[in-house]
């Protein structure tokens, strides 16, 4: 097994054909409030942005992989770590499921495969979110992975009607997991 892949999802790097997808994702003014985005994106900024992707994490400081479900070969969501930070081994998590293909477990098997990715690969010490507290899909899923929430930011982000409060869950490699030495097929989490 591939470290981005498991049995059912792939994590790959994206490419000049996902620009229709992503321009329906990031124009959806519906999610504009988890990513705190004010305006719509055009497509010469989203293909900027595809030709930028080549940067490595340590470069841009973030890193977008598109979701892929291998039986159907489609592109289904995406996941993305932000705000990196080498220096304190750390980086933001978040994830968007397109809204067809949610409730079937994909997001989970996603994030688990990001989680192996930045603790055995970027060698990072924790993974967090910022999930608002009314978005209980949201809160479950990052539970069930093993987040936990660590502290609450009240009124943090700006809803139809008011603020909204935003659970700050974090997720902190155990001692020794990523060591190098550790067989990846038994290590438990």
């Amino acid at each position: 097994m591939k470290l981005l892949e498991n049995e059912t999802v792939l994590l790959r790097a994206l490419e000049p054909e996902d620009l229709d997808t992503l321009y329906r994702w990031e124009n959806d003014t519906r999610l504009w409030r988890y990513g705190n985005t004010l305006a719509p994106y055009s497509r010469l900024s989203l293909k900027a942005y595809l030709s930028d992707a080549r940067l490595d994490i340590f470069q841009s400081r973030q890193l977008r992989l598109m979701i892929v479900l291998k039986a159907e070969n489609a592109a289904v969501g995406a996941v993305d770590l932000y705000d990196f930070d080498p220096m304190n081994d750390r980086a933001g998590i978040g994830i968007l499921i397109d809204e067809q293909y949610r409730r079937r477990g994909i997001a989970t098997r996603a994030l688990s495969l990001m989680k192996e990715y930045a603790f055995r690969f970027l060698r990072l010490k924790q993974i967090y979110a910022h999930v608002p507290e009314r978005n209980e899909p949201s809160v479950k899923l990052f539970s069930n992975c093993g987040y936990e929430i660590t502290g609450k930011l009240i009124a943090w982000i700006k809803n139809e009607v008011d603020f909204e409060n935003v659970y700050l869950m974090q997720l902190v490699a155990p001692s020794g997991f990523n060591d190098s030495k550790i067989n990846t097929k038994t290590a438990k989490m």
